[in-house]
């Protein structure tokens, strides 16, 4: 997956400074600076985003950069990290993605990216968590990128089909869960508690791994 090529605004230079203070030593500032350009160019070109665009690639670009540092040995992690991966990230993989931080805390790392990025996230989604006392706190549309699936151990797919690289040493599944798109909130609950129950079973699955670790 390349990076897009393209202008960027003088925002998105004061974002690559800020973020290469932080990875000081981990690397380079042409690197961190060619991710946060290539965040900025994807998040306005993949997922269409109009609002917020600075802010949010400061966000994108920083996730980029911690999944490539784990995927490259380059800090320290014994923190098992997930990916969950629908086509437009707006329903599926944002529903399974604050179930599991509603679950599993600072005890899972939690990504989610979508092979065709929506604008936003679905208003129903955030509105069926509200039921059941689970946050979409910060959370937006972002797309598929290879280092967020470097830096996952377990890579869950929902209906995206062969969007999403296979790499060695990923844990692959994916859950034959529809499309909760046009269903209404009916149908948004329905796919809610099957995204739960699925993600109840992989957070078991996860900590029994831990475990015979150890």
């Amino acid at each position: 997956m390349s990076e897009p090529t393209g202008a960027v605004p003088d925002v998105v230079g004061r974002i690559g400074e800020r973020l290469s203070e932080r990875y000081r030593g981990i690397f380079n500032a042409q690197t961190v600076q060619a991710v946060v350009d290539g965040s900025y160019l994807l998040l306005a070109r993949d997922a269409k985003v109009t609002q917020f665009l600075p802010s949010l690639t400061a966000h994108f670009a920083g996730d980029r950069l911690a999944a490539l540092a784990r995927a490259d040995g380059l800090v320290p992690s014994e923190t098992p990290s997930v990916l969950f991966v629908c086509i437009e990230n707006s329903g599926r993989s944002q529903l399974a993605a604050a179930a599991m931080r509603a679950m599993a805390g600072d005890g899972v790392i939690v990504m989610s990216a979508g092979s065709q990025p929506a604008v936003r996230i679905a208003p129903a989604v955030a509105e069926v968590l509200d039921e059941v006392g689970i946050p979409v706190v910060d959370e937006y549309p972002k797309p598929l990128t290879e280092e967020l699936v470097r830096g996952a151990e377990y890579v869950i797919t929902m209906g995206c089909g062969d969007a999403c690289p296979v790499l060695p040493g990923r844990r692959y599944e994916d859950w034959p869960i529809a499309d909760p798109s046009g269903a209404g909130r009916a149908g948004m609950r329905v796919t809610r508690d099957a995204i739960i129950a699925h993600v109840e079973g992989l957070l078991a699955e996860i900590r029994a791994d831990r475990a015979g670790r150890g």
